[in-house]
């Protein structure tokens, strides 16, 4: 007698292949995240640093400190002359809206205020630098209508 033997895969050997690809294409998902994204995000957390330094600066020295957005950059007015602060943005250009001057002290409680930042031709959503002025500048992410 001829014994019969099956040619091809058992299901359970093509769902375990299947399995290892959706993983593995999840994972290189993730991974290729949107370096605008990522660009827009560093320097969010950069100016939030910088504007939460100038108002520490400000109360510390007892002066007036205003952050003005420029259009190449940014200038920070009523710092000390041996604090020096950055005046460009990373990598490229940041928009900024509103492009009013943000005050940072010396009052403890400052007005709230918030900043919007975004990239030109970057399909990243916009990002919110937002206080109360109590607490911290915060960053949010603002969602896109499509």
């Amino acid at each position: 007698m001829r014994r019969l033997t099956h040619a091809g895969f058992t299901l359970l050997e093509l769902l375990v292949v299947i399995s290892i690809m959706a993983l593995a294409t999840a994972g290189v998902s993730l991974a290729m995240r949107d370096s605008g994204e990522q660009q827009l995000e560093r320097e969010a957390q950069r100016l939030a640093t910088l504007l939460e330094s100038a108002r520490a600066q400000a109360r510390t020295n007892g002066t007036l400190v205003v952050w003005r957005p420029l259009p190449q950059g940014f200038r920070f007015e009523g710092l000390p002359a041996n604090v020096k602060m950055p005046t460009q943005w990373l990598q490229t250009a940041v928009v900024v809206q509103p492009a009013t001057p943000v005050v940072l002290g010396p009052e403890p409680l400052i007005p709230r205020q918030s900043i919007t930042l975004s990239l030109p031709g970057s399909r990243s959503a916009p990002l919110r630098l937002a206080t109360d002025g109590l607490r911290p500048f915060s960053i949010q992410s603002l969602q896109v209508a499509p």
